[in-house]
């Protein structure tokens, strides 16, 4: 029974890993020059994963991104694209200016609900 449990955590652990990794748009290419996503077996990999969506399992991811990309990973069109060094160049790009958005909208979220709070103390008293 240690072994089985030792398998399934190193199991876990390297499907985490590898799930992760599918957030760098590099890395994708890196697959696709390589031929991976022609490979029937490592598409089938690719959907077994999908139940990283659960959120039993999301919860321990870092990057939540690789979970769109695991989804994108599913159709021939964009694995194919994937190849042109293009194609990553331009997901890298979109996901830089996601997170800088995003950065900047939750600034102004956490300083209009600190200045609501303020507020909120100041007319108590």
């Amino acid at each position: 029974l240690d072994s089985d449990d030792t398998g399934n955590r190193l199991r876990f652990q390297l499907e985490l890993e590898f799930v992760q990794c599918l957030a760098n748009p590099n890395y994708l290419n890196f697959l696709a020059q390589r031929g991976y996503f022609k490979d029937k077996a490592f598409v089938n990999y690719l959907k077994y994963l999908l139940y990283w969506k659960e959120p039993e399992y999301a919860k321990y991811l870092k990057y939540p991104q690789c979970l769109h990309m695991l989804e994108l990973l599913q159709y021939e069109h964009f694995r194919k694209e994937l190849v042109n060094a293009q194609c990553a160049k331009f997901i890298d790009e979109q996901q830089i200016l996601h997170w800088q958005h995003y950065s900047r909208k939750r600034m102004r979220l956490q300083q209009a609900l600190a200045e609501q709070q303020q507020q909120n103390n100041t007319s108590v008293k």
